[in-house]
Protein backbone atom coordinates (compact mmCIF):
# COMPACT_ATOMS: atom_id res chain seq x y z
CA UNK A 1 0.00 0.00 0.00
CA UNK A 2 2.54 2.57 0.52
CA UNK A 3 1.80 3.67 3.69
CA UNK A 4 5.57 3.36 5.83
CA UNK A 5 5.15 2.75 9.31
CA UNK A 6 1.60 1.93 9.35
CA UNK A 7 -0.18 -1.39 9.46
CA UNK A 8 -3.26 -2.13 7.05
CA UNK A 9 -6.21 -3.26 9.80
CA UNK A 10 -9.52 -2.85 7.48
CA UNK A 11 -11.15 -1.58 4.95
CA UNK A 12 -14.58 -0.93 4.95
CA UNK A 13 -16.94 0.90 2.63
CA UNK A 14 -18.68 3.59 3.76
CA UNK A 15 -22.32 3.72 1.84
CA UNK A 16 -23.62 7.33 3.36
CA UNK A 17 -20.51 8.56 2.20
CA UNK A 18 -19.73 6.48 -0.93
CA UNK A 19 -15.66 6.09 0.04
CA UNK A 20 -13.42 3.62 0.88
CA UNK A 21 -11.84 4.23 4.42
CA UNK A 22 -8.32 1.93 4.92
CA UNK A 23 -8.01 1.51 8.72
CA UNK A 24 -4.23 1.36 10.04
CA UNK A 25 -2.20 1.24 13.16
CA UNK A 26 1.00 2.55 13.94
CA UNK A 27 4.23 0.52 13.60
CA UNK A 28 4.89 -0.42 17.48
CA UNK A 29 8.54 -1.46 15.97
CA UNK A 30 9.74 2.14 14.73
CA UNK A 31 11.18 4.33 17.26
CA UNK A 32 9.68 7.57 17.72
CA UNK A 33 11.65 10.25 16.35
CA UNK A 34 11.42 13.86 16.91
CA UNK A 35 11.05 15.58 13.44
CA UNK A 36 13.05 18.91 14.72
CA UNK A 37 16.23 16.96 15.72
CA UNK A 38 16.12 13.64 14.59
CA UNK A 39 16.37 12.31 17.87
CA UNK A 40 15.00 9.60 19.00
CA UNK A 41 12.75 9.95 22.04
CA UNK A 42 9.12 8.42 23.61
CA UNK A 43 5.72 8.14 22.90
CA UNK A 44 3.45 10.61 24.78
CA UNK A 45 0.21 9.11 23.19
CA UNK A 46 -0.71 7.82 19.82
CA UNK A 47 -2.96 10.29 17.76
CA UNK A 48 -5.68 9.56 15.07
CA UNK A 49 -6.01 11.29 11.48
CA UNK A 50 -7.58 10.81 8.61
CA UNK A 51 -6.00 11.45 5.16
CA UNK A 52 -7.49 12.00 1.65
CA UNK A 53 -5.55 9.12 -0.65
CA UNK A 54 -5.83 8.12 -4.35
CA UNK A 55 -9.39 6.65 -5.47
CA UNK A 56 -9.34 2.88 -5.44
CA UNK A 57 -11.62 -0.05 -6.73
CA UNK A 58 -13.44 3.37 -8.49
CA UNK A 59 -14.25 5.14 -4.91
CA UNK A 60 -12.96 8.40 -2.92
CA UNK A 61 -10.66 6.70 -0.43
CA UNK A 62 -9.60 7.76 2.75
CA UNK A 63 -6.80 6.91 5.08
CA UNK A 64 -7.21 6.50 8.85
CA UNK A 65 -3.49 6.53 10.40
CA UNK A 66 -2.31 6.47 13.76
CA UNK A 67 0.87 8.54 14.54
CA UNK A 68 3.49 9.18 17.69
CA UNK A 69 2.83 12.18 19.97
CA UNK A 70 6.86 12.59 20.83
CA UNK A 71 7.70 13.81 24.29
CA UNK A 72 10.61 16.06 24.03
CA UNK A 73 10.53 17.93 27.46
CA UNK A 74 7.88 18.35 30.31
CA UNK A 75 6.05 21.68 28.45
CA UNK A 76 6.39 20.43 24.78
CA UNK A 77 5.87 17.36 22.67
CA UNK A 78 5.86 17.14 18.80
CA UNK A 79 4.15 14.96 16.15
CA UNK A 80 6.15 12.59 14.17
CA UNK A 81 6.86 12.94 11.12
CA UNK A 82 4.58 11.04 8.05
CA UNK A 83 6.58 9.82 5.14
CA UNK A 84 3.48 10.01 2.85
CA UNK A 85 1.65 12.80 4.30
CA UNK A 86 3.28 16.27 4.24
CA UNK A 87 3.09 18.42 7.57
CA UNK A 88 -0.16 20.84 7.61
CA UNK A 89 -1.78 18.54 4.30
CA UNK A 90 -4.79 16.32 4.31
CA UNK A 91 -3.91 14.52 1.31
CA UNK A 92 -1.68 11.60 0.64
CA UNK A 93 1.88 12.84 -1.04
CA UNK A 94 0.58 10.70 -4.43
CA UNK A 95 -2.61 12.17 -4.26
CA UNK A 96 -1.09 15.63 -4.92
CA UNK A 97 0.96 14.36 -7.34
CA UNK A 98 -2.21 12.93 -9.16
CA UNK A 99 -3.52 16.87 -9.07
CA UNK A 100 -0.67 18.64 -10.39
CA UNK A 101 -0.60 16.02 -12.88
CA UNK A 102 -4.11 16.58 -14.16
CA UNK A 103 -3.73 20.39 -13.46
CA UNK A 104 -1.17 19.82 -16.84
CA UNK A 105 -3.41 19.15 -18.67
CA UNK A 106 -7.58 20.21 -17.32
CA UNK A 107 -8.75 23.22 -16.00
CA UNK A 108 -8.34 23.91 -11.82
CA UNK A 109 -12.43 23.34 -12.07
CA UNK A 110 -12.68 20.47 -13.93
CA UNK A 111 -9.97 18.75 -11.50
CA UNK A 112 -12.07 20.26 -8.28
CA UNK A 113 -15.14 18.97 -9.89
CA UNK A 114 -14.44 15.77 -10.18
CA UNK A 115 -12.50 14.93 -7.18
CA UNK A 116 -14.48 17.15 -4.90
CA UNK A 117 -12.24 19.00 -3.67
CA UNK A 118 -12.24 22.95 -3.27
CA UNK A 119 -11.09 25.38 -6.39
CA UNK A 120 -8.68 26.91 -4.16
CA UNK A 121 -7.47 23.30 -2.34
CA UNK A 122 -6.47 21.86 -5.69
CA UNK A 123 -4.66 25.46 -7.21
CA UNK A 124 -2.68 25.33 -3.82
CA UNK A 125 -1.78 21.52 -4.03
CA UNK A 126 -0.73 22.26 -7.51
CA UNK A 127 1.35 25.41 -6.54
CA UNK A 128 2.94 23.73 -3.67
CA UNK A 129 3.86 20.48 -5.75
CA UNK A 130 5.23 22.08 -8.31
CA UNK A 131 7.48 25.00 -6.15
CA UNK A 132 8.99 21.71 -4.78
CA UNK A 133 9.17 19.13 -8.31
CA UNK A 134 10.34 22.15 -11.00
CA UNK A 135 14.04 22.56 -11.84
CA UNK A 136 15.36 25.63 -10.31
CA UNK A 137 16.15 28.82 -13.27
CA UNK A 138 19.16 29.65 -11.75
CA UNK A 139 21.35 32.17 -14.15
CA UNK A 140 24.14 31.56 -12.41
CA UNK A 141 24.75 27.99 -13.39
CA UNK A 142 23.55 28.52 -17.06
CA UNK A 143 26.57 27.47 -19.40
CA UNK A 144 26.83 26.74 -23.74
CA UNK A 145 24.22 29.17 -24.37
CA UNK A 146 24.59 30.30 -27.99
CA UNK A 147 21.34 31.96 -29.11
CA UNK A 148 18.57 33.15 -27.07
CA UNK A 149 15.31 34.36 -27.62
CA UNK A 150 13.04 36.41 -25.28
CA UNK A 151 9.56 37.92 -25.56
CA UNK A 152 7.13 39.17 -23.32
CA UNK A 153 3.63 37.05 -22.07
CA UNK A 154 0.77 38.67 -20.16
CA UNK A 155 -1.18 36.56 -17.04
CA UNK A 156 -4.72 38.31 -18.51
CA UNK A 157 -4.85 40.26 -21.31
CA UNK A 158 -3.12 44.16 -20.23
CA UNK A 159 -2.58 42.50 -16.94
CA UNK A 160 1.19 41.48 -14.95
CA UNK A 161 3.48 41.25 -17.96
CA UNK A 162 6.38 38.89 -17.74
CA UNK A 163 9.58 37.98 -19.33
CA UNK A 164 10.04 34.94 -20.68
CA UNK A 165 13.32 33.68 -22.13
CA UNK A 166 14.55 30.75 -23.87
CA UNK A 167 17.90 28.65 -25.45
CA UNK A 168 17.48 28.69 -28.62
CA UNK A 169 19.62 25.90 -29.23
CA UNK A 170 17.75 23.70 -27.02
CA UNK A 171 14.57 24.80 -26.95
CA UNK A 172 14.55 24.79 -23.27
CA UNK A 173 12.88 28.42 -21.21
CA UNK A 174 15.50 29.08 -18.71
CA UNK A 175 13.90 32.25 -17.11
CA UNK A 176 10.66 33.88 -16.19
CA UNK A 177 10.53 37.21 -14.88
CA UNK A 178 7.82 39.49 -13.46
CA UNK A 179 7.74 42.71 -16.00
CA UNK A 180 8.82 43.06 -19.34
CA UNK A 181 11.38 46.27 -18.71
CA UNK A 182 14.64 46.59 -20.21
CA UNK A 183 15.82 46.22 -16.62
CA UNK A 184 14.34 42.89 -16.03
CA UNK A 185 16.02 41.63 -19.21
CA UNK A 186 19.25 43.26 -17.77
CA UNK A 187 18.81 42.01 -14.52
CA UNK A 188 18.84 38.62 -16.00
CA UNK A 189 21.82 38.49 -18.06
CA UNK A 190 24.01 40.46 -15.59
CA UNK A 191 23.27 36.76 -13.49
CA UNK A 192 24.86 35.02 -16.23
CA UNK A 193 28.42 34.05 -15.85
CA UNK A 194 30.88 35.94 -17.96
CA UNK A 195 32.11 33.44 -19.92
CA UNK A 196 28.52 32.41 -20.84
CA UNK A 197 27.60 35.71 -21.40
CA UNK A 198 30.33 36.22 -23.68
CA UNK A 199 29.72 33.43 -25.94
CA UNK A 200 26.55 34.37 -26.62
CA UNK A 201 26.14 35.20 -30.55
CA UNK A 202 22.76 36.73 -31.12
CA UNK A 203 19.30 37.31 -29.45
CA UNK A 204 16.27 36.89 -31.76
CA UNK A 205 13.06 39.15 -30.37
CA UNK A 206 10.12 41.03 -31.62
CA UNK A 207 11.04 44.86 -32.79
CA UNK A 208 10.30 46.28 -29.27
CA UNK A 209 13.04 48.90 -28.13
CA UNK A 210 13.17 47.67 -24.11
CA UNK A 211 14.79 44.41 -24.50
CA UNK A 212 17.42 45.60 -27.31
CA UNK A 213 18.48 48.11 -24.84
CA UNK A 214 19.41 45.40 -22.75
CA UNK A 215 21.07 43.62 -25.11
CA UNK A 216 23.25 46.63 -26.54
CA UNK A 217 23.76 47.07 -22.27
CA UNK A 218 24.68 43.65 -21.27
CA UNK A 219 25.84 41.78 -24.62
CA UNK A 220 27.49 44.63 -26.41
CA UNK A 221 29.55 41.25 -29.23
CA UNK A 222 25.52 39.56 -29.51
CA UNK A 223 23.65 40.18 -32.57
CA UNK A 224 19.86 41.34 -32.04
CA UNK A 225 18.01 39.63 -34.86
CA UNK A 226 14.08 40.24 -36.00
CA UNK A 227 11.94 37.30 -36.25
CA UNK A 228 10.06 36.78 -39.42
CA UNK A 229 6.93 36.08 -37.61
CA UNK A 230 6.53 39.50 -35.98
CA UNK A 231 7.78 41.02 -39.40
CA UNK A 232 4.86 39.48 -41.59
CA UNK A 233 2.46 40.22 -38.25
CA UNK A 234 2.88 43.34 -38.76
CA UNK A 235 3.08 43.27 -42.43
CA UNK A 236 -0.63 41.77 -41.99
CA UNK A 237 -1.34 44.57 -39.88
CA UNK A 238 -0.29 47.11 -42.50
CA UNK A 239 -2.23 45.38 -45.27
CA UNK A 240 -5.48 45.34 -43.15
CA UNK A 241 -5.77 48.99 -42.51
CA UNK A 242 -4.40 49.88 -46.20
CA UNK A 243 -7.05 46.87 -47.60
CA UNK A 244 -10.07 48.77 -45.59
CA UNK A 245 -8.76 52.15 -47.87
CA UNK A 246 -8.40 49.86 -50.98
CA UNK A 247 -11.27 47.88 -51.10
CA UNK A 248 -13.35 50.20 -52.89
CA UNK A 249 -10.65 50.88 -55.28
CA UNK A 250 -10.53 46.83 -56.30
CA UNK A 251 -6.42 47.68 -56.08
CA UNK A 252 -4.97 44.73 -53.66
CA UNK A 253 -3.04 43.11 -56.12
CA UNK A 254 0.24 44.87 -55.12
CA UNK A 255 -0.55 44.34 -51.32
CA UNK A 256 -0.86 40.67 -51.72
CA UNK A 257 2.38 40.40 -54.49
CA UNK A 258 4.37 43.17 -52.05
CA UNK A 259 3.94 40.23 -49.24
CA UNK A 260 4.80 37.09 -51.36
CA UNK A 261 8.67 39.51 -52.07
CA UNK A 262 8.43 40.17 -48.55
CA UNK A 263 8.04 36.66 -47.43
CA UNK A 264 10.49 35.88 -50.06
CA UNK A 265 13.84 38.26 -48.35
CA UNK A 266 14.38 35.41 -45.61
CA UNK A 267 15.61 33.06 -48.97
CA UNK A 268 18.73 35.31 -48.98
CA UNK A 269 22.56 33.75 -48.25
CA UNK A 270 24.26 36.77 -47.09
CA UNK A 271 23.28 39.76 -45.20
CA UNK A 272 24.46 41.98 -47.76
CA UNK A 273 22.31 40.43 -50.40
CA UNK A 274 19.36 40.77 -47.71
CA UNK A 275 19.72 44.02 -46.64
CA UNK A 276 20.10 44.81 -50.79
CA UNK A 277 16.64 43.30 -51.44
CA UNK A 278 15.19 44.66 -48.57
CA UNK A 279 16.02 48.44 -50.07
CA UNK A 280 14.21 47.35 -52.94
CA UNK A 281 11.56 46.18 -51.32
CA UNK A 282 10.73 49.90 -49.65
CA UNK A 283 11.65 51.10 -52.68
CA UNK A 284 8.51 49.78 -54.47
CA UNK A 285 6.53 50.26 -51.07
CA UNK A 286 7.66 54.41 -51.30
CA UNK A 287 6.49 54.96 -54.80
CA UNK A 288 2.99 53.39 -53.97
CA UNK A 289 0.29 55.67 -52.83
CA UNK A 290 -0.63 53.68 -50.04
CA UNK A 291 0.23 55.26 -46.72
CA UNK A 292 0.36 52.53 -44.65
CA UNK A 293 2.05 50.72 -46.84
CA UNK A 294 5.04 53.75 -46.75
CA UNK A 295 4.65 53.28 -42.67
CA UNK A 296 5.65 50.09 -42.53
CA UNK A 297 8.61 50.17 -45.32
CA UNK A 298 9.69 53.44 -42.84
CA UNK A 299 9.68 50.54 -40.18
CA UNK A 300 12.00 47.97 -41.61
CA UNK A 301 14.61 50.48 -42.50
CA UNK A 302 14.80 51.98 -38.81
CA UNK A 303 15.42 48.03 -38.13
CA UNK A 304 17.58 46.93 -41.50
CA UNK A 305 19.93 45.86 -39.28
CA UNK A 306 18.40 43.03 -36.99
CA UNK A 307 16.17 41.70 -39.99
CA UNK A 308 19.05 41.01 -42.11
CA UNK A 309 21.04 39.63 -39.46
CA UNK A 310 18.88 36.26 -39.52
CA UNK A 311 21.25 35.61 -43.05
CA UNK A 312 23.97 35.49 -40.88
CA UNK A 313 22.79 33.20 -38.12
CA UNK A 314 19.53 31.61 -39.31
CA UNK A 315 17.85 32.06 -36.17
CA UNK A 316 13.85 32.18 -35.99
CA UNK A 317 11.36 32.89 -32.87
CA UNK A 318 9.61 29.84 -34.14
CA UNK A 319 10.88 28.41 -30.40
CA UNK A 320 9.43 31.59 -28.74
CA UNK A 321 5.99 31.45 -30.85
CA UNK A 322 5.61 27.51 -29.71
CA UNK A 323 6.10 28.69 -26.28
CA UNK A 324 3.52 31.51 -26.71
CA UNK A 325 0.45 29.17 -28.00
CA UNK A 326 1.61 27.03 -24.32
CA UNK A 327 1.50 29.28 -22.70
CA UNK A 328 -1.98 31.15 -24.29
CA UNK A 329 -3.32 27.48 -23.93
CA UNK A 330 -2.55 27.69 -20.27
CA UNK A 331 -4.34 31.41 -20.17
CA UNK A 332 -7.71 29.51 -21.80
CA UNK A 333 -7.87 27.03 -19.61
CA UNK A 334 -8.10 28.63 -16.76
CA UNK A 335 -9.90 31.37 -17.85
CA UNK A 336 -7.19 33.81 -16.30
CA UNK A 337 -5.26 33.20 -13.42
CA UNK A 338 -5.11 35.53 -10.59
CA UNK A 339 -1.80 34.22 -9.16
CA UNK A 340 1.14 35.69 -10.65
CA UNK A 341 3.56 33.31 -8.76
CA UNK A 342 1.20 30.35 -9.76
CA UNK A 343 1.28 31.49 -13.72
CA UNK A 344 4.96 31.72 -13.89
CA UNK A 345 5.56 27.81 -12.38
CA UNK A 346 2.63 26.88 -15.19
CA UNK A 347 5.24 28.31 -18.13
CA UNK A 348 7.69 26.89 -16.52
CA UNK A 349 5.94 23.09 -16.39
CA UNK A 350 4.86 23.80 -19.71
CA UNK A 351 8.53 23.93 -21.18
CA UNK A 352 9.54 19.83 -19.72
CA UNK A 353 8.51 17.07 -21.10
CA UNK A 354 5.19 15.48 -19.91
CA UNK A 355 7.06 12.12 -19.37
CA UNK A 356 5.93 10.44 -15.71
CA UNK A 357 2.71 8.89 -14.78
CA UNK A 358 0.50 11.00 -12.52
CA UNK A 359 -0.43 7.85 -11.25
CA UNK A 360 2.09 5.39 -10.71
CA UNK A 361 5.60 6.41 -8.92
CA UNK A 362 7.56 3.54 -11.10
CA UNK A 363 6.15 4.61 -14.56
Amino acid sequence: MGLKGQGVNQFKLDGAKQQLVIYCHRDRRRNAIDPVTGQKGTVNRYVRRQVRDVPLFGYPCMIEMELAQVFISKNERRMERCEFVDKGWRFTRRFCRMISGLCRHMSIQAVSRHLGVRWETVKNIDKAYLEETLPALDPTQLTGLKYLGVDEVARAKGHDYMTVIYDMVEGHLIGVETGRTADVFSGFLKQLPLETAAKIEAVAMDMGPSYQKSVRDCLPNADIVFGRFHIMQNYSKALGNQRRIEFRKANLNTLYILKEQLQALWDSETVELMQERLEGWCRIADQSTMLYLKKFAKSLRNHCVGICNYAKHKLTSARIEAGNISIGMIRKRARGIRDTEYFKLKIRQSSLPDKDSMFYVAA
